[in-house]
């Protein structure tokens, strides 16, 4: 959490505050700077208060889970169901293209991470704690097990953590670069040493039946790393940034056709997509002075959105009411040169291959898909190919519609047709075009 901004007043996320005062960015990731900072002082807080009183203030935040389902946090710490051994998950797994706001948080801030954790494993009453990272994040990595042991000989990990009676260890687990493993319970079976495949809810729902069985709360690095700053600072001030439900500020990895490129923290509701992209204290508006022809509002998951919905805010539900989700709070933004055709078949086969070919729809519909859009590409697509991969959609997500229905375990099989569909929906003269001239239309 980068402390409390003006309202509607955007700023970068470089660090853990706002402070003029906080050390140098490139010593934020040590314990000295924490410290220094205020950091470890709302664990201190929250070992003073029950564990009830935790959740309590984080249901008063509203806090949303920023991992892309949106899930309310305290609402899922309260459904753990009661069990002397419960297990508390962090997601590191950040995988889906062009977030990459979970990197910089353990990169620049990862004792914010591991305050976060220990809060959040204190108010559910977990004895053990993992932290699971993509593989391929090396410093990352590298960063958050030095942040661990740090805190281990600083009291903050351990048994009777500052004397509190509470005790906790914390394990750092590296995952193998498996973009499903980044789905709660598919990551749940690699920390168990299982190939990673989504399990059946229900009944395992982790909240219910989780990590070796057990009652398990599966939470997101930027979810828990705005815990310290709840905690400190009280739920009710997190409720006050932003609106309705979408509370507190949120990072946007911003990227694609845009000046400036990166992570972004906003106070949510308050900023709209042109704000984002435009404001020259963000993205500083697209390349070469060129035109927004489309821009993915939540990941590649995501459906497409058009110029025409620029002006949305930055919130939650205006986003899922105008039919797509802000997701893993990644905006990915295409120019007026942008060949729609290529960029979504480039979506797809990257779908086609990270599924973990668990479910007939998924492994077999992204294989057509990405065949016929590349044929498509390759200029020696037919007119009846565009009715030909709705039908695929279709097949994977019945109604191609959003939010969606799936006939899948998880839900990497209905974002598959997302770019597919969605494109088509908006760009299908740029599709005749391609099949029509042979060729690629586009500069």
């Amino acid at each position: 959490m980068s402390g409390t901004p003006r309202t509607g007043a955007p700023f970068i996320v470089t660090s853990r505050t706002g402070d003029a005062t906080r050390p140098p960015m490139e010593e934020g990731h040590t314990l000295n700077a924490y410290l220094a900072s205020g950091g470890y002082q709302g664990l201190r807080k929250a070992l003073t208060m029950n564990p009830e009183e935790v959740v309590a203030e984080v249901l008063a935040s509203n806090l949303l889970g920023r991992g892309g389902a949106g899930f309310e946090a305290g609402r899922k710490w309260s459904m753990v169901r009661p069990n002397p051994v419960r297990y508390l998950v962090i997601n590191g797994d950040e995988s889906e293209p062009a977030t990459f706001k979970d990197r910089m948080l353990m990169e620049r801030d990862p004792h914010q991470l591991v305050e976060g954790t220990l809060i959040a494993a204190y108010a559910i009453g977990a004895a053990q704690a993992f932290i699971f990272i993509r593989g391929e994040f090396a410093l990352g990595m590298e960063r958050v097990i030095a942040a661990v042991n740090d805190a281990y000989r600083h009291g903050a990990i351990g048994a009777n953590i500052f004397g509190s009676g509470f005790s906790v260890d914390l394990v750092v687990h590296p995952g193998a670069g498996a973009y499903i493993c980044g789905e709660e319970t598919a990551l749940l079976e690699s920390l168990e040493g299982k190939r990673g495949y989504p399990r059946i809810k229900p009944p395992f729902f982790p909240a219910a039946i989780g990590l070796y069985g057990e009652p398990t709360v599966v939470n997101n690095v930027e979810t828990v790393s705005n815990l310290p700053w709840i905690v400190s600072n009280g739920g009710a001030a997190f409720a006050a940034l932003g609106q309705g439900r979408s509370t507190g500020t949120r990072i946007f990895a911003l990227s694609g056709h845009v000046v400036r490129p990166g992570n972004y923290e906003v106070e949510m509701s308050k900023l709209t997509f042109r704000d984002l992209i435009f404001d020259p204290e963000l993205g500083g508006g697209v390349r070469g002075g060129k035109s927004v022809k489309a821009f993915i509002p939540g990941g590649a998951s995501a459906p497409w959105f058009g110029p025409d919905q620029l002006d949305l805010p930055l919130d939650q539900d205006a986003v899922g009411k105008a039919g797509s989700m802000l997701g893993s709070g990644s905006v990915i933004v295409m120019d007026s040169d942008t060949c729609a055709v290529r960029a979504a078949w480039r979506i797809a086969r990257f779908f086609h291959r990270e599924s973990c070919g668990q479910c007939t729809p998924c492994r077999e519909g992204s294989g057509w898909i990405d065949k016929v859009m590349r044929r498509i590409e390759d200029g020696q697509g037919r007119e009846e190919d565009l009715d030909l991969l709705m039908d695929a959609c279709d097949n994977i997500a019945p109604g191609v519609s959003w939010p969606p229905a799936q006939t899948t375990i998880c839900v990497l099989g209905p974002s598959i047709p997302s770019s597919v569909a969605w494109s088509i929906r908006m760009f299908r003269d740029e599709y005749l075009l391609h099949i029509k001239e042979g060729a690629c239309p586009c500069p």
